[in-house]
């Protein structure tokens, strides 16, 4: 007999009542409720400098008078200060730049803007918006238009020549703007407003090439006589006035008081359960799948006439979501089947518009996504938000469930725990993520591998100065670009200045997301139809030969990886199995950056090197069962990185009860469950970061856990565990225990990606071993400055 929540309780309530009736033995899935109450809006008068015409206009979109928190930004703008407003989802940040960027278009006929975005769904979404206000009979002399990937070859001249808002993303600003910044004169000359929108996606490698991306923009302007304003928005941000500032370089003040209306949200934590028929790796039982769990209640949703985005953590995963919610619906409303789809990244442009109008407009009921529609694409009267899976980070999750209940209407937000330790421990310890604050944005700009490509580009910009070389980057980088003939300095203009030498440009060599190599394209092999791309470092794990890959429901097996043609070939084909890879892992310390003895346990903060190779991959069967494991012959990968580590004395483990030939399984377990539960203190995903750990490891002479960064020279999460290791690894040990399975589960232990098939593991003896190590004395990992 299914639970019935209150139906007195909104219309969240009455959703989450529909779900629950949906399915057999629900109570024990739905592990908590929580209630995010609503607010009255808070208004301001429009400010006395703003244009009548734009004021004008934006009233006859139907904005009365602005929010609070919108005139705050405004007036902060207006008045030349840096500027961060961070609130809520759907809080209208976007008004609070309006304001001043139009009226200053408005009012000097050749001031320009820029505007920056992560992800081309929200540029375009927000050109659409401001197109919609400069269609306006007062307004229409200020002309804006996109710049980006999507951008036809014969419309950029035009961009150039006549735009005066010109809307991209950081890929454009390096390849495009900033490398050829002189057919960009007009446009810089003149800079007034440079709006960053999302400033909180800017984070770990990614987030440092846009930090050193601005700064090159802020150069640049003021070489051409400019000193624009910044504004930033974020809905999520730990102290954002301190985060803006970092990325951008300069002082920002911070809005954080939200004025606008918010209507009251249901959130639901819910957990599949386990499935006593079937077994997974290694005799684990196997938990029903946050896809398939997910699937069923947006199926349900759809049928309760709940309009709703459903998240997912890969690509794959959307697909999959997608189809099975179809399925489903061909089964019980057949005409509304075809109102369901699947959303990421990868796709074609002009199916990704497709969809964004299907979702706008209303003729799509649902869509299965990944990150991709997180950010603020408007896509007004979402009732509810299904996720499947934690999204890595409570700025994420507070995204995600943002996206329904804009303005005063009421919605269910429901999260769906996968297999995944930190997952668990989220679903049974909901007060982890609803009464704690959002991670710090991490970023680090300094780090060698972002910093000497980037100060390269700088240098074939325009030849840097002492000065600012001395500001940006380490003398040792310098250094060591000079020695390889890649800049030189000499005098110039009455001083010295360091010169780009090389013969090919360095923009291109440069992948400001933090991919690992050139893009691999997925190409069907008999029709040469393109289905989209992947990037290199993850191709060998998920295109090599025999890998299924999924494309808008469609079923395909990989023929062939050419990695030195960086394209993958592929079939279609509904083989009845999915593929996960398989590969070996070793690391080798390069240097100790920091470390900490605390009784018998050393933690440290180590530069090392990663050794990888694929070398197979299982073939599982739909209903979870591992039918084989196939072999592959693919070159081996090194990443050179950053790892916090942790070593353990025979002492220790030896008053744990923990015997020798148990150490390696203890390690082992308790490594796969602390990288499930970095993401607790660090901003980053799981797929972030990897591990090894070893019962005697030649470098440390002893038995040693590391945890590190997935890209080259670090992205500052592992920093961020060593800094927090006590809390992190705690919060490990809480997960282990609170786990219901007897002897290790993918809810605990075991990991998704583990190269060695989660063998050997063994749960009892990592809990075991975390608890000794939290018993010793002191504070591990926790050196002063670093919080």
């Amino acid at each position: 007999m299914t639970h019935e929540v209150r139906s007195d309780a909104g219309y969240g309530r009455s959703l989450l009542n529909r779900v629950l009736r949906g399915g057999e033995d629900t109570d024990s899935r739905l592990t908590h409720i929580a209630e995010a109450p609503g607010h009255a809006a808070r208004t301001a008068e429009w400010p006395i400098w703003a244009a009548p015409a734009v004021v004008d206009a934006l009233r006859e979109e139907g904005i009365a008078t602005p929010w609070s928190h919108q005139a705050a930004t405004a007036e902060l703008a207006h008045d030349g200060r840096n500027v961060v407003v961070s609130t809520g989802t759907a809080s209208g940040k976007s008004l609070g730049y309006h304001l001043p960027v139009l009226t200053a278009l408005h009012d000097d006929p050749r001031a320009t803007a820029l505007y920056i975005a992560p992800t081309k769904a929200l540029g375009a979404d927000q050109l659409r918006m401001v197109g919609e206000l400069t269609r306006h009979k007062a307004l229409r002399h200020i002309p804006v238009a996109a710049y980006d990937g999507d951008t036809p070859t014969e419309i950029r001249q035009l961009v150039r020549e006549e735009a005066r808002w010109v809307f991209t993303n950081p890929d454009m600003m390096h390849l495009g703007l900033l490398r050829s910044h002189q057919r960009w004169a007009r446009l810089l000359r003149r800079l007034r407003y440079v709006v960053v929108d999302e400033c909180h996606a800017y984070r770990g490698i990614f987030g440092s090439h846009v930090a050193l991306i601005l700064r090159r923009l802020r150069r640049l302007a003021v070489h051409y006589g400019a000193d624009p304003v910044f504004v930033l928005c974020s809905a999520t941000a730990a102290d954002p006035a301190a985060a803006a500032s970092r990325l951008i370089g300069s002082d920002c003040a911070a809005v954080t008081e939200d004025g606008s209306p918010r209507g009251a949200r249901t959130i639901a934590f819910w957990e599949p359960p386990l499935l006593t028929s079937i077994q997974g790796e290694n005799g684990a039982p196997v938990r029903l799948g946050a896809t398939t769990e997910a699937a069923r209640i947006t199926a349900d949703l759809v049928l309760e006439g709940a309009r709703t985005l459903t998240f997912a953590r890969s690509r794959r995963a959307a697909e999959l979501i997608a189809l099975h919610t179809r399925q489903l619906l061909t089964e019980t409303a057949p005409e509304l089947a075809d109102r369901i789809a699947a959303y990421r990244g990868g796709y074609l442009p002009e199916d990704r518009r497709a969809l964004e109008a299907g979702l706008a407009d209303g003729s799509l009921l649902a869509a299965a996504t990944t990150n991709a529609l997180e950010l603020g694409v408007d896509i007004a009267g979402l009732d509810a938000v299904v996720l499947a899976g934690f999204p890595g980070t409570v700025a994420s999750f507070r995204q995600q469930i943002g996206r329904a209940g804009r303005r005063t209407q009421g919605a269910l937000a429901v999260l769906v725990a996968r297999d995944d330790p930190l997952d668990t421990f989220l679903v049974h310890h909901p007060e982890a993520l609803l009464d704690r604050p959002v991670e710090a944005t991490i970023i680090d700009p300094a780090n060698p591998y972002v910093l000497g490509p980037q100060l390269l580009c700088a240098a074939m910009e325009l030849p840097l100065d002492d000065a600012e070389v001395q500001r940006l980057a380490d003398h040792r980088i310098v250094a060591e670009l000079a020695g390889r003939g890649l800049i030189r300095r000499r005098r110039s203009n009455g001083g010295h200045h360091w010169f780009y030498t090389a013969a090919e440009p360095p923009h291109d060599s440069v992948d400001v997301r933090g991919g690992i190599g050139s893009p691999v394209a997925i190409v069907v092999g008999e029709t040469g139809r393109f289905l989209g791309t992947t990037d290199a470092a993850r191709a060998p794990a998920t295109l090599h030969q025999g890998a299924v890959h999924l494309h808008q429901g469609e079923t395909y097996v990989v023929d062939e990886l050419d990695l030195d043609g960086n394209v993958a070939f592929v079939r279609e084909e509904t083989p009845g199995w999915t593929t996960s890879a398989r590969q070996i892992t070793s690391l080798s310390i390069d240097s100790i950056r920091e470390s900490r003895v605390f009784g018998q346990v050393t933690a440290a903060l180590a530069t090392v090197t990663v050794h990888s190779q694929v070398i197979g991959y299982l073939r599982t069967a739909v209903t979870g069962e591992v039918l084989d494991m196939v072999e592959l012959d693919l070159p081996p990968q090194q990443l050179p990185t950053t790892a916090v580590l942790f070593t353990v004395t025979s002492d220790l483990l030896a008053r744990a009860g923990i015997a020798t030939a148990d150490v390696p399984g203890s390690l082992h377990a308790a490594e796969h469950a602390a990288i499930g539960l970095l993401p607790l203190v660090a901003t980053c995903d799981r797929w972030d970061i990897g591990g090894v750990s070893t019962a005697e490891h030649p470098d440390t002479g002893l038995p040693t856990v590391f945890v590190y960064d997935g890209q080259a020279g670090g992205a500052g999460f592992a920093e961020r565990g060593y800094a927090l290791l006590r809390q992190w690894l705690g919060a490990t040990l809480a997960a282990v225990e609170s786990c219901s399975c007897r002897t290790g589960c993918p809810s605990c232990v075991q990991s998704p990606k583990c190269g060695n098939g989660n063998d050997p593991l063994d749960k009892a003896g990592a809990i075991r071993l975390l608890t000794a190590i939290l018993a010793e004395p002191g504070e591990p990992g926790r050196p002063s400055g670093l919080a």
